[in-house]
């Protein structure tokens, strides 16, 4: 098997892809991150681009500005993506009933989570845009198929299957059967 070596990018272009990132999951302007981390629109903008030196101080300051661990700079999180399939799981059964309970996803402290039922039909993907920062969705589907997850690397479901994704970053559901249906928990921490 031949592999291919991968590029590695340079600090500068790590930086520029993760100042860009998490401004936009912010949803704050060039104006408004320069602002308050007390450096130049002008400065920003460079260094968005790749093509600024920045100083300690000033991504510090910016790290500030943005919320975010300096480590996040220079080391990107990367989606993390479970899928479980029908028949998989850590799974507890009843003694008095046929009743099967799997696990699927267990609720962090302090998270809040909105429930629904996905219906939807081939041939219109549903391409989401970036949620607010932190939010991750989780999706069972009930009947038919779909291509569901993020944007760049969705995962073919089948009835019972589940998969959770990064709800903060695009993402899609696409159904390839007719009578495709879900539910999906959008996990809000």
């Amino acid at each position: 098997m031949v592999r291919e070596e991968s590029t590695v990018a340079t600090p500068q272009a790590v930086i520029a892809a993760s100042l860009r990132r998490e401004r936009t999951r912010a949803g704050l302007s060039l104006t408004e991150v320069a602002g308050r981390a007390g450096i130049a629109k002008s400065t920003l903008s460079q260094l968005e681009s790749g093509t600024g030196n920045p100083s300690l101080e000033t991504l510090w300051a910016l790290c500030v500005a943005l919320e975010m661990p300096f480590s996040r700079l220079l080391d990107p999180p990367r989606p993390h993506v479970q899928v479980i399939r029908a028949g998989e799981g850590p799974v507890v059964v009843a003694e008095q009933s046929d009743y099967r309970a799997t696990l699927l996803a267990a609720a962090p402290t302090s998270s809040r989570r909105d429930l629904f039922r996905i219906t939807a039909e081939p041939g219109h993907a549903r391409r989401s845009a970036p949620h607010i920062p932190g939010v991750v969705e989780h999706v069972l589907i009930a009947a038919g198929r779909a291509l569901v997850g993020l944007i760049d690397a969705p995962v073919e479901l089948h009835p019972g299957d589940y998969i959770s994704y990064a709800g903060d970053v695009p993402h899609v559901f696409e159904a390839l059967e007719p009578g495709t249906w879900a539910i999906l928990v959008a996990e809000y921490t």
